[in-house]
């Protein structure tokens, strides 16, 4: 090809065309050839009508461009092409006039009216190049064209060239700002696409044009953190930042209680008993009146979806998740950060710098995070110099009474290094250990008493710096000490080091009386030769011998301050000026003399030893303004946590009105009218039945936060196409209906009959009837959005066709509790609040079981999860579904406790699997305040507590929910079951098929999510089907006990499908078994979840095998 030579050969010319060679670097060649020579064969090239010539020179071109050549002169040549048909030199053109259209500001302005038709180009490539080289011309005249390309790029249907104009935002905002307005609009616009491409642009525009509006952020929240771990690296980050201002401002503090806590104790420490009594009524006053904390389930969907992102191969990524776990997180999720943390001090040294900066700041706030890793912070004799002393002050934040013994011996190791720098830091760090803990004090101080004696100048004089502060906390046990040092005023000549020697004999010259006078004997012969600092600390040691010892020290004082006072440095001259005044007595001397000796041996306190990143986390982790401990340019502060959280409502996004009215209301209409129209005497009851739960659920629906990265109006959308693009299963299920309605008619005559409500028979064919309605609902409604609306149907159905019938107890009036007229409002009937049901009559339960397993079959897409719905079966659900034992009434005491898995949804929580707790009471007592106490879950669970049952009479039993995220993990969540005298630890493990809630989806949908789970995704097991497992009926049964899924309409006849999403994190999975020759099968399990798969399959091969 001809691009092999372009990167070869350089701007002298190519031989092909017959034109002189310069020599291989013009730069060189320019030496023998005149200038207008220059590029002479590239712009013939770019003159000629072959597109291979253009495509050659132009390759060679960018080939320069990338080396750093200027070809700045080709550019009349190159921009001739702008308009050129070949799409590949086109491309390279524009790359070109990306580079030089700032400085060629006039020529490009020529061409404009080719990039704008460049914007119309059907190649989304050519589109963006041109929107990317037009935002390059950095010219006023052309704002509004700018403004126009941008608007039209964001509405554009490439979602590359929507990122060009997301990029293209800031570079107009620069050049004007006045367009600020109409930007922000088009922000708006780029803010609510779904694609994970445009997504971290757009919110870099947001952060350089209105990072102050919020309020666009608001609806797109959810969004963002569910897109957050597909978009690109670098985008990323800029959206984890922007987030964590966002939540500053939109959530309370998760840890404003425990400060609350921290400050009282604090002041108990610190303060009298007098003091402590006055403020412990004003602290117990505040405690009270602070609410209990409970997280903002957005709060803790930022949180979730951050923290996957701590395994990301970007350091940037892995550091931005790590400063927002630190300004947002409770202290106890905090400690996540630190694996990762410490897994980037094994990049490369400018990124173990940045990450040690922010680990040497969490350190001294959070030293527990780090201990568990304390030798990953030692230093390597390899390690650049700034990177040894960041990890020495992450060693001495750790410190602590514990590690103190295996920290110090470190320190003496690093203490030979050859580096001196370093040598000075690691005493500085004995300083501070010593100053932090009190017990290793005196080690310390001998350790560094030795080191008077090294070699080495350096050393020596920072072991006096250091000690000079640690004996000022007790100078009395130490002199000594002092005498020694007193010594070495001969021998050590670094300034800063004689400086602090005559430092400590003049403040404690008491303690030193004979020697003091003649350290100032020496130092006034050396006086003039001495350095400035030397000499100021001189002159104060003769002050202060005057005013202890000035019989021995008189003349002397005299001598220096006759030095001094000619002194070359205006400093010591008014120093000297200012002390004779003072401390010698004279007529003119003032009032000021008689405080002398209180004004220079006044009682100073120790230096208090701190590390120089205490002051640095007002400033965001992460940030260059951090690192520089400056505010540096386009900083923005991180704000304070609010008092009170703002309305959480305001994140909800509202499914708009022409989603929920589209055709399939009328395709709705059109099923539902023969049923209306053969029998009068039913239409009452079943138009409640239909009509009242489709209201329910789609107000629930509007109004269920839960947080799902598609929107609802998005979710129906496809369901529409979906349900368009399978008309001939619509068409069989109607003939289905049709057959069903006119069985049922004849069932409601049956049912006018007095004296027939107490037959079986008759329990069964009600029970049929209401399979038959939700049937028909699965069809009118297909749009559900949660399982909680699916629950709520069925609710409303169930109680309406019963409140019709003729045979309505006492009973069941009592467990009705809710009004017909009520029930068409918009409050949703959650059929979990299981106290609003007394415990149904015993007959219909068996009947009911049976029919569901039944009905499981006849319906495709139906589960028996959903068939076992009704609020009947609901109170004590136990013989339908498998329980399991949590408390042994002989380990309780009397008090036994079951649990079944209900597989509905939480509410509340659609993130939370609902685990139904029956609880009995076979003492002779009465057991009171039944509570879940203490739960200590494994990091990122969390358990939503059953409310407290005050009195269980004996013999009586108590039905309750409570909700647990396991967060997509088999392992058990612990607990305490408290009652008024007893604690019991329990703990419910949750087989792998509970985790997951069914998925209704048709079988492209199906075949299309099974593509993009392959590979490791995908998990593939033989296995061999026992003959009572031959039937379709006996497969979905097993199947569905098995794990919480939902059947997936199959063409084929050998082939079953199931597909579920796990509840925590909404990770699909799909179940394909397929059936071979005779009893061999094959099972197929795809999920991203591989340690899922992998359970799940062998759960199903044992459920298949029994």
């Amino acid at each position: 090809m001809a691009a092999s030579p372009a990167y070869g050969e350089e701007k002298g010319g190519s031989s092909s065309l017959g034109e002189p060679e310069y020599g291989h670097d013009p730069a060189s060649g320019g030496i023998f050839s005149s200038d207008y020579k220059r590029h002479d064969d590239l712009k013939e090239m770019l003159d000629s009508n072959k597109d291979s010539l253009k495509l050659e020179a132009m390759k060679r071109i960018v080939a320069m461009i990338a080396r750093g050549k200027n070809a700045s002169d080709l550019f009349p040549a190159v921009v001739k092409n702008v308009a050129c048909k070949n799409i590949e030199v086109k491309k390279l053109v524009y790359v070109y006039l990306v580079r030089y259209a700032e400085e060629q500001q006039d020529l490009a302005l020529l061409s404009i009216s080719t990039f704008q038709r460049g914007l119309k180009d059907p190649n989304q490539l050519i589109r963006a190049s041109a929107l990317r080289v037009l935002s390059s011309i950095r010219v006023p005249i052309i704002v509004p064209i700018m403004m126009l390309a941008i608007k039209e790029a964001a509405s554009d249907m490439s979602p590359y060239v929507r990122k060009t104009a997301a990029h293209a935002i800031p570079k107009l905002y620069s050049l004007d700002s006045d367009q600020k307005d109409q930007l922000i609009e088009v922000i708006e616009k780029l803010l609510a696409d779904k694609t994970t491409l445009v997504a971290g642009s757009v919110v870099m525009a947001f952060e350089e044009v209105c990072p102050e509006r919020i309020d666009l952020i608001h609806k797109n929240y959810r969004k963002l953190c569910n897109l957050l771990i597909d978009v690109e690296e670098w985008g990323q980050v800029v959206i984890i930042n922007m987030l964590t201002r966002y939540a500053r401002t939109q959530f309370l503090s998760p840890n404003q209680n425990e400060s609350l806590l921290e400050e009282s104790a604090e002041k108990a420490f610190y303060g009298s008993e007098e003091e402590d009594a006055k403020d412990a009524k004003a602290e117990a006053a505040s405690l009270a009146k602070r609410k209990p904390y409970v997280m903002d389930p957005d709060h803790r969907l930022l949180l979730r979806n951050t923290k996957p992102l701590l395994q990301s191969r970007n350091a940037a990524v892995v550091m931005a998740v790590a400063q927002l776990y630190f300004h947002l997180a409770p202290k106890a999720e905090v400690g996540v950060i630190a694996k990762a943390l410490v897994r980037l001090l094994r990049s490369h040294s400018e990124v173990q710098y940045v990450v040690l900066q922010n680990v040497a700041t969490m350190s001294i706030k959070r030293r527990g995070m780090f201990e568990p890793y304390l030798k990953s912070f030692y230093i390597r004799s390899t390690d650049p110099t700034q990177i040894k002393i960041l990890k020495l002050e992450v060693l001495t934040n750790l410190a602590n009474e514990t590690n103190i013994s295996t920290i110090l011996r470190e320190f003496q190791t690093y203490i030979r290094s050859m580096d001196k720098d370093f040598v000075a830091a690691t005493i500085q760090a004995i300083g501070r250990c010593a100053t932090n803990i009190g017990k290793v004090r005196d080690t310390c101080l001998n350790g560094l008493v030795q080191l008077l004696s090294n070699r080495d100048e350096l050393v020596v004089a920072e072991s006096v710096v250091v000690i000079k502060k640690l004996l000022q906390m007790q100078p009395a046990q130490h002199s000594e000490i002092i005498k020694h040092m007193a010594k070495l005023t001969d021998n050590i000549q670094v300034p800063m080091a004689r400086a602090s020697i005559l430092w400590l004999i003049g403040e404690y010259c008491e303690h030193v009386p004979k020697i003091a006078p003649d350290v100032l004997r020496k130092m006034a012969k050396s006086f003039t030769n001495e350095e400035d600092i030397v000499k100021l600390q001189v002159i104060n040691l003769a002050a202060k011998l005057y005013l202890t010892n000035s019989k021995q020290s008189k003349l002397l004082t005299q001598y220096v301050l006759n030095l001094a006072k000619y002194d070359q440095n205006y400093d010591i001259r008014d120093r000297a000026r200012f002390i004779r005044q003072l401390i010698v007595p004279t007529e003119k001397s003032g009032a000021l003399n008689k405080y002398a000796k209180k004004l220079f041996l006044a009682q100073k306190p120790a230096p208090i030893l701190e590390s120089s990143f205490k002051d640095r986390d007002h400033f965001q982790l992460g940030s260059l303004s951090h690192l520089l401990n400056a505010k540096a340019v386009g900083y923005q502060e991180l704000p304070d946590w609010p008092d009170e959280a703002p309305d959480p409502s305001v994140r909800n996004v509202e499914v708009p009105e022409w989603t929920k009215c589209t055709s399939r209301e009328k395709r709705k209409e059109k099923v539902e009218k023969p049923f209306y129209s053969d029998s009068e005497g039913e239409s009452g009851p079943t138009e409640s039945a239909d009509s009242e739960p489709e209201s329910v659920s789609e107000e629930s629906g509007s109004s269920s936060s839960s947080g799902s990265s598609s929107s609802g109006s998005e979710e129906e959308e496809e369901e529409e196409e979906e349900e368009e693009g399978s008309g001939e299963q619509s068409e069989d299920k109607e003939e289905e209906e049709e057959k069903r309605m006119k069985r049922k008619e004849k069932e409601g005559s049956r049912k006018a009959a007095p004296g027939s409500t107490g037959s079986p028979s008759e329990e069964e064919e009600e029970e049929e009837e209401e399979g038959a309605k939700k049937a028909k609902k699965k069809k009118a409604s297909q749009g559900r959005k949660s399982h909680t609306e699916t629950s709520s149907e069925e609710a409303s159905a169930s109680e309406s066709s019963s409140s019709g019938s003729d045979s309505g107890s006492e009973a069941e009036a009592k467990r009705r509790k809710v009004p017909p007229s009520s029930r068409a409002g918009p409050k949703e009937i959650s059929l979990l609040d299981l106290d609003d049901f007394a415990p149904p009559p015993p007959q219909p339960v068996p009947s009911s079981s049976i029919v569901s397993t039944s009905l499981v079959t006849d319906l495709e897409g139906l589960t028996l999860t959903d068939t076992s719905l009704a609020p009947a079966l609901l109170s004590p659900a136990f013989g339908a579904v498998r329980t399991y034992e949590l408390l042994h009434r002989m380990a309780g005491e009397g008090l036994s406790v079951e649990y079944c898995f209900s597989r509905q949804p939480f509410p509340g929580d659609p993130h939370m699997v609902a685990i139904q707790i029956q609880i009995s009471n076979n003492t002779d007592a009465e057991v009171k305040s039944l509570r879940v106490s203490e739960p200590k879950p494994l990091s990122g669970m969390r358990i939503q507590e059953f409310p407290e049952i005050e009195h269980l009479a004996p013999g009586d039993t108590a039905s309750v929910v409570m909700g647990i995220d396991f967060c997509d993990s088999t392992q058990a969540a612990n607990f305490q079951l408290c009652t008024h005298t007893r604690h019991f630890y329990v703990s419910i493990q949750p087989p792998v098929g509970e985790l997951m809630a069914p998925v209704f989806m048709s079988e492209n949908e199906f075949k299309k999510e099974q593509g993009k789970l392959t590979g490791m995704s995908e998990i593939t097991e033989k296995l061999m089907l026992p003959a009572k497992c031959w039937s379709d009926h006996a497969i979905v049964q097993q199947v569905t006990v098995a794990a919480n899924v939902g059947r997936v309409p199959c063409g084929a006849d050998n082939e079953y499908r199931f597909a579920a999403k796990t509840v925590t994190s909404g990770s699909l999975v799909l179940i394909t078994l397929e059936r071979r020759e005779g009893a061999v099968a094959q099972l197929t399990v795809n999920s991203e979840k591989m340690v899922i798969g992998t359970m799940l399959v062998k759960d199903i091969i044992q459920a298949l095998a029994q």
